[in-house]
């Protein structure tokens, strides 16, 4: 978790090797963005990497369950909305073969010193690679201190934007289903630690296969 340290960088997929990303019939990125990002990752063997954020509170999501017959399941929480953000990156190597999840999380919002900071950690994570960032025109990464700070890092770092209103188009947006759907449902809360070790637990099953089947489903492809 990110409130103590802000440096900290978790990392989430497992570093095996799979089968690479099949192409799809579904353009995205723009069509020659898309073909650009990807002939450019491939030039600089570079890490394509799709960011995004969100934010959960303490009262969990609710999905149809099991229950013995005849009782009612009761699900107890915390009758308030503190907030935890998660800033994520779902990363793929320039050939499609491999892929991990790093995040970090906060409590309150994701302001856009708190995204420098994020880039930050993943220039250390990526130490000596080059990386095509893919995000969305949040006002945070709109914001003059970001884009000055991204202009310093060109010798490792380049930025693609996503279109606008089409948050289909992240693998991103799946892995934080993944978790709101699967570990964090029906859970009982008892305070932002619980959310925060059960979106760990969702997020170390964001393994190199369903990573990738996350990027098939954006209609994506590398290699």
């Amino acid at each position: 978790m990110e409130d103590p340290a802000r440096s900290r960088l978790e990392l989430a997929a497992p570093r095996a090797q799979s089968e690479g990303a099949g192409r799809e019939g579904r353009s995205a990125l723009g069509g020659q963005g898309l073909a650009a990002c990807k002939k450019n990752a491939r030039r600089k063997r570079a890490w394509v990497v799709f960011e995004d954020e969100t934010g959960v509170t303490e009262r969990p999501p609710v999905r149809r369950t099991w229950a013995p017959k005849g009782e009612t399941p009761v699900l107890t929480h915390p009758y308030n909305w503190k907030k935890l953000s998660v800033a994520g990156a779902m990363a793929y190597r320039w050939d499609g073969r491999r892929c991990r999840f790093v995040f970090r999380t906060l409590r309150g919002n994701f302001k856009a010193p708190d995204i420098i900071a994020f880039l930050k950690t993943l220039k250390r994570y990526f130490r000596g690679k080059k990386v095509i960032l893919v995000w969305d025109r949040l006002s945070g990464h709109k914001a003059k201190i970001t884009r000055q700070y991204i202009a310093t890092q060109r010798d490792w770092l380049t930025m693609e934007w996503l279109p606008s209103y089409a948050p289909d188009l992240n693998p991103t947006e799946l892995v934080w289903g993944h978790g709101k759907g699967g570990e964090l449902a029906n859970q009982p809360i008892d305070d932002l630690d619980d959310v925060a070790d059960a979106l760990r637990r969702a997020f170390r099953g964001v393994t190199t296969r369903l990573g990738l089947a996350f990027l098939r489903h954006a209609g994506l492809s590398l290699g």
